[in-house]
This record gives structure tokens, C-alpha cells and sequence, in this order.
């Protein structure tokens, strides 16, 4: 078992958290880990990039001078690839990047991504809280006080509006629920700031899917 403080807002220790080693010291897969990570960024990608051909370019399809006798290379219409104004030869065209990736190569990825944070002692828990009222001054406070440094990812038991507003106003500092999390988002902050149900839930989820899987 692995033991972790949970801490409170203002940095204090709670209490001592134990977590299953089949949830925070699995082996780290980093080929499915960077394979997660290619996959998720290219399906980010609009493939909307267009350019126009030779046949899609306005201008006169007749030829500019004629064939032989001038002395010069022979040339055919000015919407030529190479002369101005004239075509693009092999350039882009509205694509799919799209690449499926299988559910249970994710959740290894997300599973090693994870195990990977814990093993580098990059994740803090800390007790389940809300706000009033959208406080960014209060996510500040409480960064300062666990001692989150870098790109910091919050991530939560369940949606709370309020921490959302307060969170999306730093600068490299994020927000989302434990069921939204993903790899790319694991391996690009420095640091996961994880409430203590969100860690629980995590923990019985992936603990089951090895259990399913060793069967």
C-alpha cells in the first residue's frame, strides 16, 4: 500500500491516505503512454488545410507562346505549378487525422500516466472542497499552500462551477472531473492536485479493470 497525506486548503495535514500498489506502483508502459498522447493530438486536428490545383486555379488554360522556335523552355498555361499565380502542386487537402485508439489500450495508458505521477511524488490529495462564490484568490491560496509549482491539474470528485470559474482565470492551471481525465492531460501538467474521493474512485476503477484483467 501506498501512503499519502491529505492536506487541507490551507496546507495542513489531515489525516494519511492508503492507496492500493496495483493503482500507484504499476509498471509505467511508455510506449502505450506515447501512443495515447500522438493519438489524442491528432484527433485535435481540424484537417481543414486546402489549396487549389492546377485544374481549381482561375486563369486561361491557353498556351503561353508557342512550342519551338523562340529559344526558351517550352511552357504550357499560366496556371502552372511553377509560375506564379498558378497551382499548387501536392499541397494539402481537407483530411481526416483521425486514429482510433481500443478503450483498454486508454485506460492502460491513463493507468500508466497516472502511476507514473504518483511514483515521481507529483500528486498532492487533499480534502474535498468547495466555494461560495468564484474566488480565484482562494485556488491561489491554496496552491501556495501545498506547494503546487508549475502546470498544475485540479482534478475533482464532481463538477463545481465555482472552482471552474476560479481555476480558468491562472495561467497553466486546469480543472476536471476524475471520469474526464486523460492522458495527454496527465503527462502536460507537472503537477495533479487530486481530492481525496476523486483518488478513491480512480483507485476502484483501476484496481477493478486489473483484477478483470488477470482473470
Amino acid at each position: 500500500m501506498s501512503t499519502l497525506a491529505v492536506h487541507n486548503r490551507s496546507g495542513a495535514v489531515l489525516h494519511e491516505k492508503e492507496l492500493a500498489d496495483a493503482f500507484t506502483n504499476t509498471e509505467v508502459n511508455v510506449p502505450v503512454i506515447h501512443q495515447c498522447v500522438v493519438a489524442y493530438l491528432a484527433n485535435q486536428r481540424q484537417g481543414t488545410a486546402s489549396t487549389k490545383t492546377r485544374s481549381e486555379v482561375k486563369g486561361s488554360g491557353r498556351k503561353l507562346y508557342r512550342q519551338k522556335g523562340t529559344g526558351r523552355a517550352r511552357v504550357g498555361h499560366a496556371k502552372s505549378p511553377n509560375r506564379v499565380h498558378g497551382g499548387v502542386a501536392f499541397g494539402p487537402k481537407p483530411r481526416s487525422y483521425r486514429q482510433y485508439t481500443p478503450k483498454r489500450v486508454r485506460q492502460l495508458g491513463l493507468h500508466s500516466a497516472l502511476a507514473d505521477r504518483f511514483q515521481n511524488q507529483q500528486c498532492i490529495l487533499v480534502e474535498d472542497f468547495t466555494l461560495e462564490r468564484p474566488r480565484t484568490k482562494d485556488i491561489i491560496n491554496m496552491l501556495k499552500a501545498v506547494n503546487a509549482e508549475g502546470k498544475v491539474l485540479l482534478v475533482l470528485n464532481e463538477h463545481d462551477t465555482n472552482i471552474h470559474l476560479s481555476v480558468r482565470n491562472i495561467p497553466q492551471v486546469n480543472s476536471c472531473i476524475w471520469n474526464n481525465l486523460n492522458v495527454y492531460q496527465v503527462m502536460w501538467h507537472d503537477t495533479l492536485i487530486i481530492t481525496e474521493n476523486a483518488a478513491e474512485k480512480l483507485e476502484s476503477k483501476f484496481v477493478s479493470i486489473g483484477v478483470e484483467t488477470e482473470g
